[in-house]
C-alpha cells in the first residue's frame, strides 16, 4: 500500500518565514539600543529595544502549536535556531575581516564592532534561551490544549508564555550577564522584562485569537497533540 503524500498547508511556510524574520531582526537590530521611558509613579525604566519585538516570536509559537501542532512548531524553532547560529557566524566573520585602509572605514569599523561584535556569552545566551523558552512554551501550550479540550484559549496562551518567557528571560540574563551586572540589577531587569512580555502577550491576545481562528478556518485544521513525541531534538512532525 502506497503512503499518501504529506498534506500541504497554505500559510505554514509563510508563518515560518515571518517567525524567523522577526527572530533575526529582534536579535540583530534591536538589542544594540538601550531605550528609556518615563512611567508614572515608577520613574525612568531602561530596557533593550528588542523588548517590543522579540515577544512576537512567542505569539507565532502559540499560533503554530494551536493550529498545526507541537511537531510543526518544533521545526520552526530549529529553523530559527539555525538562522541565529548562521547570523552569529556571519557577524563574527564580518567584524573580524580586515577593513579597507582609508579614513572612512577606520571609523566605520568601530561602529560595526559596536553593533555586531557581541561577546560569546551574549550569543550563546540568546540561542540557548530562545530554544529552551520556545520549546517550553510550545510544550505547555500543547498539553494545556489537550487537558482543556481546546477551551480557555486566553489562559493557555498566557500560561504557556509565562513558562516560556520565565526560562527565556532568566537563562538569557544569567548566561549573558551573571558576574558582570550586580545581582540587584539583574533581578530588576528580569522582573521588568518578564512582566512587560506577559502584558504585551495579553494586550495582543485579540489579534492572536483572530489570526488563529482565521488559520483554522482556511487550513481546515485544529491539531491536538494527544499522541505526539515531545522530544525537542526530533524533527519529525
Amino acid at each position: 500500500m502506497s503512503t499518501p503524500p504529506p498534506r500541504s498547508y497554505k500559510y505554514y511556510d509563510l508563518i515560518m518565514a515571518a517567525c524567523v524574520c522577526v527572530l533575526l531582526c529582534a536579535n540583530l537590530i534591536a538589542p544594540a539600543k538601550a531605550a528609556q521611558v518615563q512611567l508614572p509613579l515608577i520613574g525612568p525604566v531602561t530596557f533593550g529595544a528588542d523588548l517590543f519585538f522579540f515577544p512576537i516570536s512567542y505569539i507565532f509559537g502559540d499560533v503554530l502549536t494551536e493550529v498545526y501542532g507541537y511537531g510543526r512548531d518544533r521545526r520552526v524553532v530549529w529553523a530559527g535556531f539555525g538562522a541565529l547560529l548562521f547570523a552569529a557566524f556571519m557577524a563574527f566573520v564580518v567584524v573580524h575581516l580586515p577593513p579597507a585602509r582609508n579614513g572612512f572605514m577606520d571609523g566605520y569599523q568601530l561602529h560595526v564592532e559596536a553593533m555586531f561584535g557581541n561577546t560569546w556569552r551574549v550569543v550563546a545566551a540568546s540561542m540557548i534561551a530562545f530554544a529552551a523558552g520556545s520549546f517550553a512554551n510550545s510544550f505547555v501550550m500543547a498539553k494545556m490544549k489537550v487537558a482543556t479540550n481546546g477551551r480557555y484559549l486566553w489562559a493557555r496562551i498566557v500560561g504557556s508564555t509565562a513558562v516560556g518567557q520565565l526560562l527565556d528571560t532568566g537563562l538569557f540574563l544569567s548566561i549573558a550577564f551573571w558576574g558582570i551586572w550586580p545581582q540587584e540589577q539583574l533581578l530588576a531587569v528580569f522582573v521588568a522584562q518578564y512582566v512587560f512580555k506577559l502584558i504585551w502577550e495579553a494586550v495582543l491576545f485579540p489579534v492572536t485569537a483572530h489570526f488563529i481562528a482565521f488559520l483554522k478556518r482556511v487550513e481546515g485544521l485544529d491539531h491536538y497533540d494527544r499522541d505526539t513525541n515531545f522530544n525537542p531534538f526530533s524533527i519529525k512532525v
